[in-house]
């Protein structure tokens, strides 16, 4: 297929990860923990954690060598708030400075434009220890103080910030938000004024970007959601559309519009879970709206219309395992769609989806677009020879990477494709059985083994992706 007619000259093609994830050295040089490091170092049982994860903090260098060696333009990558500020609002961290400073300038070196997420899945737990989080409005005030911060000491050399890593998904993972509340109501009254809080947050943070840097551009990371109806019937496409509504449209609609639209607030009161607000929000949320959106996409969904009923009030939810697929009563019933193959990990394989979710979120904003995760997790297998043949992660981004090409062709303002993930990471379910990455991490989650970098088949390809501006697939 050719596409160079598709990918403009200025296509950024780049590569993702995130703190918690890749870096290690969870207690070094004054890092705080995060309910990130809380989760998965005290609570998962596993050995593959965040202490070593695939030790990026001590092997950044050897990395960026590798990420040049690729050829990708830009880099999305997480600060570790903790490490910034280790009990989230008070003293500043000059270990923690100096070490991003160290691999934004060697990014820079290469060519390789640093693009940054401030808060990824790890919020500082001191400040869950003092607020319980998101749920204490002065969890605002400290990310409003860290992101000043980061602007202050970056924003010099950094163009592109997301505030926020997928709030939609994140507002719907009790472990993430540290919410412990058995009582379902209880729970989702919790995540309501976690949830508005955290757009607060977003909002601060995106008028402190435009008032600090020059040029300096914010917007949200959303997991995207692309929902069909499992039947023709005109309650099943309401339900697909309520579906992509409740996950993800209102979190945009916040963004852009800086208020609930009329369906959310209309489920926020249906469920008595109408969060706090203060008169003075209005005009801190609207002055918030985003310049561009980062979109992160795996896969699709299917969904039927659920009647609520006298022992399932509207709007009442019901999660379905993970906590991310949910019903919802009077909305939507989860469904599986027998069109499409998945995943080992059960994951839907969808590249149409990508297409249509890039012209929806364009068609709606019409502000620049930017894929900053795009993946296929599989248990790779290193063989004797110290080949990774991961020809199934070829084919879903070479089909996924051609949907990009005719959404730019729809119209799309399509920026850039960052794919998930650069090297292999830690999972935050998985560990080391579920691999992402362009370069394997030589380790499992039992055995840290020596922690080498080998690239991966997929590596060759998507360096000749790139090298063609997306005209060799």
């Amino acid at each position: 297929m050719k596409t160079t007619e598709q990918f403009p000259k200025n296509f950024l093609w780049g590569a993702s990860s995130s703190a918690f994830q890749i870096e290690g050295g969870w207690e070094e040089d004054g890092k705080g923990m995060t309910v990130a490091d809380y989760n998965s170092v005290k609570r998962s049982g596993r050995q593959a954690d965040s202490k070593v994860a695939s030790d990026f903090y001590h092997h950044w260098r050897e990395d960026i060598a590798l990420m040049k060696e690729l050829g990708i333009q830009i880099y999305r990558f997480s600060i570790a708030w903790a490490r910034i500020l280790p009990d989230g609002e008070g003293r500043i961290n000059q270990a923690g400075i100096d070490f991003y400073n160290k691999v934004i300038d060697g990014l820079l070196e290469y060519n390789i434009q640093p693009v940054v997420t401030l808060y990824h899945f790890d919020l500082p737990y001191a400040l869950v220890e003092k607020y319980n989080g998101w749920a204490d409005r002065r969890c605002v005030d400290a990310f409003e103080r860290y992101a000043k911060v980061c602007f202050s000491e970056f924003g010099d050399r950094v163009k592109y910030w997301q505030a926020i890593n997928e709030q939609n998904l994140m507002i719907r993972v009790d472990e993430r938000m540290n919410i412990k509340e058995s009582d379902a109501w209880r729970a989702d009254k919790l995540r309501a004024q976690m949830d508005y809080h955290m757009f607060l947050a977003h909002a601060l943070a995106t008028k402190a970007c435009h008032d600090i840097g020059k040029g300096m551009k914010i917007g949200p990371a959303v997991s995207s959601t692309c929902t069909y109806p499992l039947t023709n019937k005109p309650e099943d496409v309401w339900a697909a559309r309520m579906n992509d509504y409740m996950k993800t449209v209102y979190c945009l609609d916040m963004h852009y519009y800086g208020k609930y639209p009329g369906y959310y607030m209309r489920y926020l009161k249906e469920r008595d879970i109408v969060p706090a607000m203060q008169d003075s929000d209005k005009e801190i949320l609207k002055a918030g709206r985003m310049d561009y959106i980062a979109v992160n996409y795996y896969r699709t969904l299917c969904a039927s219309y659920l009647p609520a009923d006298e022992g399932h009030p509207v709007g009442m939810r019901e999660f379905r395992g993970n906590e991310v697929d949910f019903d919802q009563y009077g909305y939507c019933r989860d469904e599986k769609n027998t069109n499409l193959k998945a995943s080992e990990y059960g994951a839907q394989i969808d590249p149409m989806g990508l297409r249509i979710v890039l012209n929806d979120y364009y068609s709606r904003y019409q502000l620049p677009l930017l894929i900053t995760e795009n993946g296929l997790g599989a248990a790779d297998v290193l063989t004797e020879e110290e080949k990774i043949h991961d020809y199934y992660r070829i084919d879903y981004l070479r089909t996924h990477i051609k949907a990009c090409a005719l959404a730019i062709e729809d119209g799309v303002e399509l920026m850039g494709y960052s794919p998930w993930s650069f090297m292999d990471l830690l999972s935050s379910h998985q560990g080391f059985a579920k691999r992402y990455g362009f370069v394997y991490v030589n380790r499992e989650d039992m055995d840290q083994k020596d922690l080498r970098r080998i690239k991966k088949d997929s590596f060759f390809w998507y360096q000749n992706v790139i090298r063609t501006n997306g005209e060799k697939l």
